[in-house]
């Protein structure tokens, strides 16, 4: 599929999630303010008739307005004569019965000679309960004698009374995590695809250089007036020889990795001298590869002693010198510098810290987490100067993390790279 398209497809699918989304919320608002309208409804009814009722029992007008709503879950109703707390809450039970409202509230009797409230109680339909006042109930100054009612559980009564909406919210969550779950994976797959494919392509190159050269090395060294010249002939059965070395070594890098996605990696630990090991990887490269590359090492070989698995160990450090070389820059000396020094906790040394260090084109910072990932290699447009599956720092990842060991890389474009392996002494 085209990235075209799959962009559109996205773009659709999110659009209509969006909008059933929106359209969901709305719905449910409605509903909500709809259940909240014949709520406030029932309840003023209830109050009204508990305030027609105190004033029929003390023999007094009641004032038209009665009843005021100061917020959502707030009422306060005048009756303009005294009140029997007794005989309020006895009428509220009634009233409250008749609209089948199964809510905990709390009320309040206002004092007006002593301006504040002189009674208050919460009631709970459940008997187990044993609460307070949740806040204190404000007065209303607008009024002589009243008494005030407080839902404080509307909002959660509400919401439990919109079963059918809740379940289809509910849903389309699900649904909204599904869809953006799957989006998350297409784009994975799709990146590993144009990964895949990429691979392929350079591995497919990278085979076909090496192979190409054998065969013409070998060809000239099939022709009777080559096999004359002894010089010639050794020149060209050292090509051959380097370049087999150069199709082995990318061998051996995808079956490492074939290895290690397949099995459980397993570790021949040993004790090692870091000196002479570096000293070994750094003779294995080839003279061509080394022309005009500076290594500097500040090791001291009484001082780098640790244990790990020797090839293994020896493959991370091949890798990093590789790409070392491999990334140079062209304006600068090429140069490369190898430190070790130790990790130090509380006066103690346990381990090493190996660090890698060139001078070479760097690494921008939006690359620095992927670079260890398998099959990525830093965009470089249509320029291809650099070959390789990038799957070096992978394996290298990989392996330090099996010794459980960390890796640090520190780089700026331009400015070189520094690869630290921070090693913890077994």
């Amino acid at each position: 599929m085209q990235n075209s398209t799959i962009r559109w497809v996205i773009a659709l699918a999110t659009f209509s999630i969006i909008g059933i989304f929106v359209t969901q919320m709305y719905w449910v608002r409605k509903a909500f303010d709809l259940k909240e309208k014949q709520f406030n409804q029932s309840v003023n009814i209830a109050l009204r008739k508990v305030g027609e009722q105190l004033a029929k029992l003390n023999e007094v007008a009641l004032n038209p307005k009665i009843i005021n709503q100061v917020s959502s879950n707030y009422f306060v109703v005048n009756v303009n004569t005294a009140i029997d707390a007794n005989s309020l809450e006895h009428l509220l039970e009634i009233e409250f019965d008749k609209i089948n409202l199964d809510l905990d509230y709390e009320y309040g009797i206002y004092d007006c000679s002593s301006n504040q409230m002189v009674y208050g109680k919460y009631v709970s339909n459940d008997h187990s309960k044993n609460e307070k006042l949740s806040s204190d109930l404000p007065a209303w100054k607008e009024f002589t004698y009243y008494f005030v009612i407080l839902f404080p559980n509307k909002s959660i009564y509400l919401l439990g009374q919109m079963d059918i909406w809740l379940f289809s919210s509910v849903v389309l969550l699900i649904v909204i995590i599904f869809f953006s779950y799957t989006l998350f994976v297409i784009l994975k797959q799709k990146r590993l695809s144009e990964i895949q494919r990429d691979f392929i392509n350079n591995m497919t190159h990278e085979f076909k250089t090496p192979i190409s050269t054998i065969a013409i090395s070998a060809d000239l060294i099939s022709n009777p007036t080559i096999m004359a010249k002894p010089d010639s002939l050794l020149s060209y059965a050292n090509i051959i020889k380097t370049q087999n070395t150069r199709l082995k070594n990318q061998i051996e890098k995808v079956l490492q990795m074939a290895m290690m996605d397949k099995a459980k990696l397993q570790l021949n630990f040993e004790n090692l001298n870091l000196f002479h090991l570096i000293q070994e990887v750094i003779k294995n490269f080839n003279l061509d590869e080394k022309t005009n590359i500076v290594f500097n090492c500040n090791l001291e070989e009484d001082k780098c002693n640790f244990r790990a698995d020797k090839v293994h160990f020896t493959n991370i450090v091949y890798n990093l010198l590789d790409n070392a070389i491999k990334y140079v820059s062209p304006e600068k000396t090429p140069e490369i510098e190898i430190n070790i020094r130790y990790n130090i906790k509380n006066y103690a040394v346990y381990g090493l810290i190996l660090s890698i260090k060139d001078n070479g084109i760097g690494i921008e910072k939006k690359h620095q987490k992927q670079i260890f990932q398998k099959f990525y290699r830093v965009p470089t447009g249509n320029v291809h100067n650099v070959k390789g599956f990038g799957l070096g720092l992978n394996y290298v990842q990989q392996i330090i993390k099996a010794h459980h060991w960390k890796i640090r890389v520190e780089s700026e474009l331009n400015e070189g790279s520094n690869f630290m392996i921070v090693g913890i002494d077994k």
